[in-house]
């Protein structure tokens, strides 16, 4: 392709019909809600990512508009095990198909094992890429193996001993109970 092409604005079936090929090594903090994640920890990680368009002929559906993208990142976490950081490392190898509208992905999204996206002359790569991104986090970032010792207890001394040295209500009525005995 001749002309200088920009993952924020990307004409997807020129790029796609030229057999487009894009890469980037942006920095974390371009993506807004991942660096959040993050919770500024490490600011200098890297996103890597490649792209690349074609058209696929299929028999009976006539051309179609496809994007391959891979991409690896590693996003600083907070570990729900240890508490300290834990880096997630992040990869996604997917396709995307294009289709004309939003009403056409939604017929089409139950039918088809692909992602179907709307086909736009300024498509924001970055937005997808993000969008990715954040789905590939886990739910409960954690290391497969803590940096230091976790204390694991099912019992808590201190709540025990504040357990025992409690009175119970209900004793002083007990005590009143054998006072009052049978009148005559």
């Amino acid at each position: 392709m001749t002309k200088e092409l920009s993952p924020d604005r990307l004409d997807i079936k020129a790029f796609a019909q030229a057999g487009g090929h894009l890469s980037g090594h942006d920095s974390l903090l371009k993506y807004k809600r991942l660096a959040e994640e993050a919770k500024g920890l490490h600011p200098d990680l890297m996103v890597d990512w490649v792209v690349d368009g074609e058209i696929r002929t299929v028999a009976g559906l006539g051309s179609q508009v496809w994007l391959h993208l891979k991409v690896h990142a590693t996003v600083p976490m907070q570990c729900q095990r240890c508490l300290g950081p834990v880096d997630v490392p992040l990869d996604i190898d997917r396709d995307f198909r294009f289709v004309a509208d939003e009403a056409t992905a939604e017929a089409l999204d139950d039918e088809c094992e692909e992602d179907l996206l709307v086909l736009s002359r300024e498509f924001n790569l970055r937005q997808l890429i993000e969008d990715e991104l954040l789905l590939e986090l886990p739910v409960v970032p954690r290391h497969d193996e803590c940096p230091s010792p976790v204390a694991m207890q099912s019992t808590d001394e201190d709540f025990e001993e504040a357990n025992t040295q409690k009175t119970n209500p209900f004793a002083a009525l007990a005590g009143l109970r054998k006072d009052e005995g049978p009148k005559h």
